[in-house]
Parts: structure tokens; sequence; C-alpha cells
């Protein structure tokens, strides 16, 4: 289980399964509203790469409930040792507030650690206030720096 009290159990997704699919169809929509469906080849494409690991919450005690949870860990060796960036973390808002992102995410501080990460990174908008102040919670301390995008055509 993850969290003290969450009622999840936290793995790492290892294949595409039919529970998988259908997680991501009910989860993606609630993370992002522009992001396309995932079907299996792209699902497989996150789980097979090594430079990604992607974590999912199943309730341990409604077996039925399928997928409450994700969270996607990058992980990739640059110059200066291992980096390790969250991303995408989302619990379907129906599970809300019963500590599985909490769970998720020090989920994934323990795979960045054993990876060898020494730091781990994340984004949140400003909006998002509940998870920003998990991240609080959490140990994250807010970094002054700039980030830059550009847009690929």
């Amino acid at each position: 289980m993850g969290a003290a009290g969450a009622p999840v159990v936290v793995s790492e997704a290892t294949s595409v399964t039919p529970e998988l699919i259908e997680g991501f169809d009910r989860l993606l929509p609630q993370l992002s509203r522009s992001a396309p469906p995932l079907d299996a080849a792209r699902l497989a494409a996150i789980v097979d790469s090594p430079a990604t690991v992607l974590f999912v919450a199943t309730p341990h005690d409604e077996p039925g409930a399928g997928i409450v949870g994700s969270l996607t860990l990058a992980l990739f060796p640059i110059p200066t040792g291992v980096r390790a960036w969250i991303e995408d973390v989302v619990v379907d808002e129906s599970w809300g507030r019963r500590g599985i992102a909490t769970a998720l995410v020090r989920a994934a501080l323990e795979r960045a650690g054993a990876a060898g990460a020494r730091t781990v990174d994340l984004t949140s908008r400003p909006s998002r206030e509940a998870a920003n102040r998990l991240y609080d919670q959490i140990g994250f301390q807010r970094r002054e720096t700039n980030v830059y995008r550009v847009e690929l055509d």
C-alpha cells in the first residue's frame, strides 16, 4: 500500500492490459482536455520505455474499481547524474482526498532514489492549489527558475 491510510496499492505498470487502457480512458480527460486518447500502442511506448516508469493506483479493497490514479516518472542519465522528473499526476475525481496522490508521489520518490537520482523535479500550475499544498507537505521546495517552452509543429 502507498502512504499510511491510502486505500490503494501503487504498482509499476509493466504491460498494457485492458484494465490499463480502460483506466487511461477515464483518467486522461481528467488530466488534460486536449490530450488525445491513449491507444494500446501509445501506452506500450510509455510502459516499455527505459526512460519512464508508469505508476498506477488501484484500490486494495475494491478490486472492480480499476485504476484510480497514475503518475509518470521520467528517469534518464545526464552528464551530472540521473535526472528524475514527475509528470502527469492524476487521481480520479471520485477518489480524491484519500491520500492516493501522496501514495503515488512517495512511490515515485522511492523509485527515483533507488535509480540513483539525488533530486526529483516537477511543475504544477499555481491554480492547482490542492496539488501545490500536497507537494509542499511532501517536502518539495519551490525553485526560482525560468521555464521555457517552444511549440513544435
